[in-house]
This record gives C-alpha cells, sequence and structure tokens, in this order.
C-alpha cells in the first residue's frame, strides 16, 4: 500500500460518509484525522504535518474578507423577513402577467433582484413556490415549466453578487493562486484575483444567465402559449383576477431593493468600500428598509441574529474542517498524483479543465456547494491555474458550476426547497423534469464564456487595471 493510495482512500472514504448524511465538518475533519492515524501507524505519513494545521485555523481567523460572509447573511435574512419578495413579484404579475409567459418573465427577474439583493437561495425559492405557483398554476401554467423557472431564478443569488460563493472562491482562489505560482517557479501571482475582482467578472455571465432565461421563457410563449397564458382579467372561479399597476407604484417597490444593490454593489466596484465593509453597509441598509417597510421589531431582530448566527458558524466549521482534510491529502501526496494526472492527459490543459469541471458537475448531484469548494477547489484550482488558465475566469465557471449543482436531480437543494412548499398535485418526477431545460441553459451559459472569456474578464480589467 502506498501513501497516494490512502490519500484517495480517505477521499473516497469522506464521499461516501457525506452521502450517508453524516455532520459535514465533523466527516471532513474527522476522516481525515483517522486516515493520519493509519498512515502514521502505516509509516506512510507524518503526524508532524499537522502542527501547521493550527497556522491555517490562524489564516482563516485573519482572513477579512470571510468577515463579510455573516454581514451578507445578515442582509439576505433581514431582508427576507421584510416581505420584500412578496411585494416584488406582486409588482411584476401585474406588470408582466397580461402576456404569455408574463408570470415567467417576473419570476426570473424577481429572481435576479434578489439574488443582487440577498443571496439566499433557499429563502427564494420558498417565497416565490408559496406566492407564484399556486397562482401559475391556477391561470394555466405548465408545472414543469412552473416549477423550472421558480427553481432557476431561486439559483442566481449563487453567481449574481453579491455573493457568498463568491466571498468563498475568492479566499480559496488566494492560496491556490499562491500555490499556482510555486507551481510555476514564481515568487508572487502573476494575476491576484479577489472577492471584488470576483464580484466584477461575475456580473456579467449572471446577467447573462438572466437573459437566457428570459430568452427561453419568451421562446416558449411564442412557440407554445398553452404552456404559460396570459393572465384574464375575469370574476370567474377558474380564472385568475389581476389589476393594472402604474409607474408611481412600480418604483415605490422596487426603489428600496434597487438603492440597496446600487449602493453595495457600486461601492465594491468604484473601490469606495471592500466587500466587508459593504456587506456592513448592506446589513444595515436591510435593517432600514425592514423599519420602513414595518416588519422590524426585537423578536425579528433576535430570530435573524439567530439564523445569521447557525448559518455562519455552519460555514466556518466546515472551513476549519476542509482544512484538516486538504492538509492530511497532500501529507499522503495526493495533490501530486492529481496534478500528474492533469498535466498528463492528452489534449492537455483543455482537457485538463473539461474533466474538472465535469467532475465538480457531478459531484453537485450529491453534495453541497460548500463542500465542494472546501474540499474539492484546492485540490485542482492550482494545477489549473498553473497551467495556464486566469485564476479569476476559473472562479467564475466554478461559481456557475457549483450554481448548476443546486439544480441537478436527484439532491439538488433548490427542488428539495420547492418540494417542501409546492402542493400534493404538484409530483416530484415534474420538478426534476422541469429544471432539465435549464441545466442545459447553464451548461450553453458555461459554454458561451469558456468560448468567450471577456464575458468574464472585461469588466475587472476596464475597472481596475
Amino acid at each position: 500500500m502506498t501513501s497516494e493510495f490512502l490519500g484517495f482512500t480517505m477521499f473516497g472514504v469522506t464521499m461516501i460518509t457525506l452521502l450517508l448524511g453524516f455532520p459535514v465538518a465533523l466527516t471532513i475533519a474527522g476522516s481525515a484525522l483517522i486516515f493520519a492515524l493509519i498512515g502514521d501507524y502505516l509509516e506512510l505519513f507524518n503526524l508532524g504535518i499537522l502542527s501547521l494545521y493550527p497556522l491555517r485555523i490562524f489564516g482563516v481567523m485573519k482572513a477579512e474578507t470571510l468577515v463579510a460572509v455573516p454581514l451578507f447573511v445578515f442582509m439576505g435574512v433581514m431582508l427576507e423577513k421584510s416581505n420584500i419578495a412578496f411585494k416584488l413579484l406582486e409588482a411584476m404579475g401585474k406588470l408582466f402577467g397580461r402576456r404569455a409567459g408574463g408570470l415567467g418573465i417576473s419570476v426570473i427577474i424577481v429572481g435576479a433582484l434578489l439574488a443582487a439583493s440577498t443571496g439566499i437561495v433557499g429563502a427564494t425559492v420558498v417565497t416565490m413556490g408559496l406566492m407564484s405557483l399556486p397562482v401559475m398554476t391556477k391561470a394555466g401554467y405548465s408545472t414543469r415549466l412552473s416549477s423550472g423557472l421558480i427553481c432557476a431564478s431561486g439559483t442566481l443569488g449563487q453567481i449574481i453578487p453579491p455573493s457568498i460563493v463568491l466571498v468563498l472562491l475568492a479566499d480559496i482562489l488566494q492560496g491556490a493562486n499562491e500555490q499556482a505560482s510555486e507551481l510555476k517557479g514564481e515568487l508572487v501571482p502573476d494575476n491576484p484575483v479577489t472577492a471584488i475582482d470576483l464580484f466584477a467578472g461575475a456580473l456579467l455571465p449572471g446577467l447573462l444567465l438572466v437573459g437566457l432565461y428570459l430568452v427561453y421563457q419568451i421562446i416558449l410563449a411564442s412557440i407554445n402559449p398553452s404552456l404559460c397564458p396570459a393572465l384574464v382579467e375575469k370574476n370567474h372561479d377558474d380564472k385568475v383576477h389581476i389589476q393594472e399597476i402604474n409607474f408611481p407604484q412600480l418604483l415605490k417597490i422596487i426603489l428600496s431593493p434597487l438603492i440597496l444593490i446600487i449602493v453595495v454593489l457600486g461601492s465594491i466596484l468604484t473601490g469606495i468600500a471592500t466587500p466587508t465593509e459593504s456587506a456592513a453597509v448592506g446589513a444595515v441598509g436591510a435593517t432600514i428598509i425592514a423599519i420602513i417597510s414595518r416588519q422590524f421589531n426585537l423578536e425579528i431582530l433576535k430570530i435573524v441574529s439567530q439564523e445569521t448566527t447557525k448559518i455562519s458558524s455552519m460555514v466556518f466549521i466546515i472551513l476549519i474542517g476542509a482544512s484538516m482534510f486538504s492538509l492530511v491529502f497532500r501529507g499522503f501526496g495526493g495533490d501530486v498524483v492529481v496534478e500528474d494526472f492533469l498535466l498528463n492527459l492528452p489534449g492537455g490543459p483543455i482537457s485538463a479543465m473539461l474533466i474538472v469541471m465535469t467532475i465538480i458537475f457531478f459531484l453537485g448531484f450529491f453534495l453541497d456547494f460548500i463542500e465542494i469548494i472546501f474540499v474539492v477547489v484546492p485540490i485542482v484550482s492550482p494545477i489549473l491555474i498553473a497551467m495556464g488558465f486566469d485564476p479569476l475566469w476559473l472562479g467564475v465557471m466554478i461559481g456557475i458550476n457549483l450554481q448548476t449543482s443546486f439544480l441537478t436531480p436527484p439532491f439538488g437543494f433548490s427542488l428539495f426547497y420547492l418540494r417542501g412548499v409546492a402542493s400534493k398535485e404538484i409530483k416530484t418526477k415534474d420538478i426534476y423534469l422541469g429544471v432539465m431545460p435549464f441545466i442545459g441553459i447553464q451548461i450553453l451559459g458555461l459554454s458561451l464564456i469558456w468560448i468567450f472569456p471577456q464575458i468574464v474578464l472585461w469588466l475587472p480589467y476596464l475597472i481596475f487595471k
């Protein structure tokens, strides 16, 4: 038995135990520690490597960018409690509902607005599922189309900045970029990447996905309007009654989240504030919106604080556990095997990138995005960057790929969220089949970004270079 074999056995055992539902952080760190002890007993691992673990934890504690995570979570949860999603959906439904596919267009636009202001997938999918799914069903929308639209639009918060996924990816890619420089024999990285760079790079790809969703809905409404009929203003029991909305009413509803988006994202992209500072502004702004909406009291503040603590604690304890896993995996020499495998593939860097993206895509069927970011990305990203891929472009490609993991059956979290609030008449099979076209759209978006990398690189270079 070799140390490399033991390292990959550890990787396989960890994946299996995660699929069995064991706690993520304890599974990742515990399996690494157990295999480190086994390796030491077999004289295949040096336990002295674990002395580096406290330094890794201290590095996590020092990372200022990660402070943005609880602040963005607080902002998103507070906005969820302010009922802003319900108001936006109602307004957009009145604006577009009278035309075929109008409700679908409304769901996509609201999903994009919520993505840029809250970024919490579960809250977005649940809210839109509760409010728009019954209306779409009553209006005669295809169950599959309705389910696909809600699930896909809800996942936009994973890639449209400010996004927690991008903050976490930026932290991982910074370390990967430094390791790639060492592999290339350089002292400092050629293209340093930060959360600000990733936010700028992900903006146009995120809008591209929104555009592709809208085009799909419009084409579908043109070809087969019976799948997504217009709402009609009749008072019969079998029809949906819809009221008009004027521009001042619409502006009143969308103005507060729009200002918050502009302030948070604008301050980051213009360099006025760091992501952490902007997240703090966003948290305060979300609280002000809740106060204005008369949805704020001490009980809501308590609930929001508790949810923020739970989500942030989960993220950081997984990050600490993943640090142990990657340390032990490298101690077994697993990273060297991965590097040799990717470097010696026929087809060179293109084949390596394709295989890595395919692995991440299929892992998304079973694992959460946090687990993939902290376990898989640190192993493969230094090698890909050393092979010549731009770390900024790579980060956005991985981000969109991880977003797709929320849609992929059988374990896509977006599907579970919708299943939890959908009526019994809506079959799970229809939810699964409904997201298939949108998974195809995600793959199309990834392909376009691969072929035209300037979709990612143009805005960051325009702003920062």
